[in-house]
């Protein structure tokens, strides 16, 4: 809710202005302490405070309340530092900057007040949802999402898309929202006996808001390594498109259609090539779906009871079976969700993380069934509504930010956790960083179903996620009601407004008012140019879903925005870096994409929140000399740097990093660049280093990598031998992910050992020179889960004892040999005998040229490209 996290918001301003390194920034001790206490006992009260759970157009007044007081208290004191650093407009003095603050606590103890009266007649009655304190745990592999209710859909549809018809079809999937239209697909997406059907499976998703271009470059990403479409024109797409599926047995999923018009607009682009090709449209316009195709489209309905309460079942206990005296009460939950199967998901998932007691599932039946007679879409979003009613308060700003993004958006969850960071939305917890603590919420957030994982890492951690639009929709409402953000031109930007969403073909006049707003994210593919004098609390600026440069003489005054905790921008080639950065003392968050002027950001050591920077190959400095005691204690992330000097002085002085990425670009030939202090970095965990000259042996025999890591990714040059780092890699013990690229084996083979790699589930060799044998044991890679190898060119062959390896899902073969190929062939087919052909090892060898041996090769489980 907005009142919490503008609760949290304050404390971190509180905590933070103790490190304002100069000039230093403080209030009035006795303030401070009234303030912090009446922040505290408030955001107690918020965790336990839930006063209704039916849905409501209006705010709830006392929230509302506390909410405004929160705001003010943050205009009074960064105003007041914002003035202190900058020399703009009328400083407040001291007695003024008492007076407001004053008026702030004075404003906070009648709320407090009411409070207190509340929590002592209303006691625990309100507050069945129970108190909740985030947890700690670990994120699974993806599951393939219950589908329930929908076999002879689903058989209809394996028949249609596999049968001996040679005309190209479009087959049209419709239904309401929340029927599991994108699910049904997605299972047929992924289904083995489709995915050797088709030579191609490629999948774009539409949405209301889209483009013709968009469409056609999400289609061509997928058949091509490189990113497409930046600066290519929709004809040049679509040909390319066409020449790519011309004469291949294709399946296209277009997901989420809403107008003829974007059909009108690819349908030329794919080829009726007379071989069974086919094309699946989900929609939930019928009439729509009419108009793709003269036959009937397959429509999905609602579930009936037993359907119903078999998909809840399912989803608060898994293979569990329900409790005796929850099945009665549990049904007539299931039935109150009127066969909706994300309704019923998402009442499941929080069922699932409650009290399994009757008289709390009695609570949830009495408020789903006074939801009657409306409209589908507007059942639904009340049933989703009582789901976000019932999440602990400290999950619920986190749950409605995700309303910022587009619909349909993939939102890298990377770029997810630093806004949440930067937006102060998280509350502290002892032991744990801000990080932590984000991806704990996240992972909580899917596991009820509210947020979709879309895409998982190599190491199965969330590398993407999503959210259904319906639920973005709800968190649009709840937004508009609680005043905890804009999306414009839908809702015009006023004074009082904190976060801004710029959306498409929207007048940047519009922020000239909102002296205010706290956060502006950009998704306007224009030129950023943003009024700064307007704009001078500032906190979050973000441009990221484009990669539109920014205005040159924004980048020179973006300094002035003192108050900014998170910048991300793209920068004209070869412009300059923005000069006086370190004013921004309270950054946290530092991203430029685009190559700008070399340069060494010095006063990178004056800016103590800093946690990431990623920049185009810069200079880090040495830390000033003189001031031991300037430590950046927060900065997580580091990159590109160039010639990083591995000094005993800056590693010291970054203790808590833990990804680094760095480049190399000159000879090295002695220890200037202390290479050998990089395990002194003890809580590393990824590092991308290149070293694109070549390094004398001795010094590249002296690197030593931290017991750390997770992830590393290495690249030397071509004359470079592996065996100088090989051993030291291998005796990583939580190294979970291992890229090698160029190089050469000296010796002609690689012999690993007893011991090594214990915790590797991801191993890529890249154009790495002279490897031809490789000697190994299944027992050296017992979690070894993918295997990639590129142009690996002299190797003869994959070691067999890789069939022996029961954790391998994945053997990816691009431009190898033929008896590499035919080497991997033969671990499938030992994987099968030992696991049935049912068993997950998949195989892709991408062939050099036409090969009728290897293409014989072709099953359900090998696909040869």
């Amino acid at each position: 809710m907005a009142a919490y996290a503008a609760l949290v918001s304050v404390m971190h301003i509180i905590d933070n202005l103790q490190l304002h390194p100069r000039p230093p920034i403080s209030l009035h001790l006795k303030q401070l302490h009234s303030l912090t206490q009446k922040l505290t006992f408030l955001l107690e009260f918020l965790e336990g405070y839930n006063p209704h759970l039916g849905y409501t157009t209006e705010a709830d007044p006392l929230e509302s309340r506390i909410a405004d007081a929160a705001h003010a208290a943050e205009d009074v004191i960064e105003s007041h530092i914002v003035d202190q650093i900058t020399s703009e407009g009328e400083k407040m003095s001291s007695d003024a900057l008492y007076e407001a603050l004053e008026k702030v606590i004075e404003d906070m103890a009648l709320i407090e007040k009411e409070a207190m009266e509340i929590k002592e007649t209303v006691g625990v009655r309100h507050q069945l949802h129970r108190k909740s304190t985030p947890r700690s745990s670990s994120i699974g592999k993806k599951k393939k999402s219950r589908m329930v209710g929908v076999d002879d859909v689903l058989y209809a549809l394996k028949d249609k898309l596999t049968s001996h018809s040679k005309d190209l079809q479009i087959i049209p999937i419709a239904g309401m929202g929340g029927l599991g239209k994108t699910t049904l697909a997605l299972n047929l997406y992924q289904d083995r006996l489709i995915t050797h059907h088709f030579n191609i499976c490629v999948w774009a998703t539409i949405s209301q808001e889209y483009t013709i271009r968009g469409i056609l470059a999400q289609l061509l990403r997928q058949l091509i390594d490189e990113e497409s479409g930046h600066d290519l024109s929709v004809s040049v797409l679509g040909n390319k498109l066409y020449q790519h599926l011309y004469s291949r047995r294709f399946l296209i999923v277009l997901d989420d259609m809403w107008s003829i018009n974007a059909w009108d607009g690819v349908r030329n682009y794919f080829p009726d090539n007379k071989n069974g090709s086919r094309i699946v449209v989900t929609t939930r316009l019928s009439n729509l779906a009419v108009k793709l195709t003269n036959s009937h489209s397959l429509g999905l309905k609602l579930l009936n009871e037993a359907d119903s309460w078999e998909l809840l079942s399912k989803t608060v206990f898994g293979e569990d079976v329900c409790p005796p005296e929850l099945e009665e009460i549990g049904k007539k939950i299931a039935k109150g969700c009127k066969g909706l199967p994300l309704s019923i998901v998402v009442v499941g998932g929080f069922l699932a993380k409650s009290k399994h007691t009757r008289e709390f599932w009695e609570y949830i039946d009495e408020n789903l069934n006074s939801i009657v007679n409306l409209e589908d879409n507007e059942r639904c979003l009340k049933i989703l509504h009582m789901s976000y009613k019932q999440l602990p308060v400290y999950l619920k700003p986190c749950f409605l930010y995700m309303g910022v993004f587009l619909e349909d958006e993939e939102i890298r969850t990377s770029r997810l956790i630093k806004l949440w960071i930067a937006e102060g939305l998280l509350k502290p917890i002892s032991g744990k960083s801000l990080e932590e603590i984000a991806k704990d919420n996240l992972e909580d957030l899917t596991g009820r179903n509210l947020v979709l994982s879309h895409e998982l890492g190599s190491t199965g951690n969330i590398k993407k996620c999503k959210i259904h639009d319906l639920l973005r929709d709800l968190c649009l409402r709840e937004a508009e009601k609680e005043r905890f953000y804009t999306l414009t031109p839908q809702g015009i930007a006023n004074a009082a407004q904190r976060r801004i969403v710029i959306l498409k073909d929207e007048d940047i006049n519009a922020l000239s008012p909102v002296s205010l707003a706290r956060s502006l994210m950009w998704n306007l593919n224009e030129k950023l140019v943003v009024p700064l004098l307007s704009l001078r609390l500032l906190r979050l600026l973000d441009s990221s879903s484009y990669r539109c440069p920014a205005d040159a003489k924004f980048i020179e005054n973006v300094h002035q925005l003192v108050n900014l905790r998170f910048l991300v921008f793209s920068a004209p080639l070869k412009s300059n870096f923005p000069c006086s950065i370190w004013l921004c003392w309270n950054l946290q968050t530092f991203i430029v994409d685009g190559e700008m002027k070399e340069f060494t950001p010095t006063d990178i050591w004056y800016m103590p929140h800093i946690r990431h920077v990623r920049l185009f190959r810069f200079l880090f400095p040495d830390p000033p000399n003189g001031q031991d005691d300037i430590i950046l204690e927060n900065l997580q992330s580091l990159g590109i740097v160039e010639n990083f000097k591995c000094s005993k002085q800056v590693v010291e002085r970054v203790p808590n990093i833990r990804k680094l990425t760095i480049n190399y670009d000159e000879q090295i030939d002695d220890g200037r660049y202390c290479l050998e202090n990089l395990d002194c970095l003890e809580k590393l965990e990824c590092l991308a280093s290149c070293f694109l000259e070549e390094i004398n042996p001795s010094v590249m025999r002296l690197i030593s990598f931290p017991q750390s890591l997770k992830k590393l990714y290495l690249q030397i040059s071509s004359s470079q031998c592996w065996e100088d780092v090989l051993d030291k890699i291998g005796g990583l013990a939580l190294l979970e992910k291992l890229t090698l690229e160029f190089g050469c084996f000296g010796k002609g083979q690689w012999e690993t050992s007893e011991g090594q790699f214990r915790s590797l589930k991801y191993l890529c060799l890249g154009w790495c020179d002279g490897l031809q044998v490789w000697a190994t044991e299944s027992f050296h890679f017992p979690c070894l889960e993918q295997l990639l190898l590129f142009r690996v060119d002299e190797l003869k062959e994959i070691p067999f004892e890789f069939g022996e390896v029961s954790t391998l899902r994945l053997i990816d073969v691009r431009y190898c040999s033929d008896s590499v190929v035919e080497s991997a062939q033969r671990i499938l087919e030992e994987q099968e005998d030992l696991y049935g052909e049912e068993g997950a090892l998949q195989v892709i060898a991408t062939l050099w040229s036409t090969n009728e041996a290897l293409e014989s090769f072709a099953s359900p489980n090998f696909s040869v490209i």
